[in-house]
């Protein structure tokens, strides 16, 4: 099992698949909100896309959603406490980013104009 060689890839399919991340961030930054919102924030997924990750953090425990029984009927996302227990491993990312994606880049720069 790749478990096995590197344990923090179950991590990585879970937390950084296509979309989760940005959905993540968006609801740790912006608080609970409708479908409609988060659709707004993140324009380029698709309804149906974003609709199958929301079920599957919801799934995993890292969202929670509220029904309210109403006329018309409202829908909340708002990222659960096991969701926001990744903010440091965000943060780190961040931190990453900012102190080495220049080097990232020139590596890139470089690479391609060698080959």
């Amino acid at each position: 099992m790749y478990e096995d060689a590197c344990p923090v890839s179950p991590v990585v399919d879970l937390v950084f698949s296509r979309w989760t991340t940005p959905i993540l961030w968006a609801l740790r930054e912006h608080g609970r909100q409708r479908f409609t919102e988060l659709h707004r924030r993140l324009p380029a997924i698709t309804a149906k896309v974003l609709t199958q990750r929301l079920r599957q953090l919801e799934r995993d425990g890292l969202i929670t959603r509220e029904h309210h029984a109403e006329i018309p009927p409202r829908v909340e996302y708002e990222i659960s406490e096991l969701g926001r227990s990744l903010s440091p491993v965000f943060a780190a990312l961040v931190r990453w980013s900012d102190e080495h994606l220049a080097r990232v880049e020139d590596a890139r720069s470089a690479y391609d104009a060698s080959v």
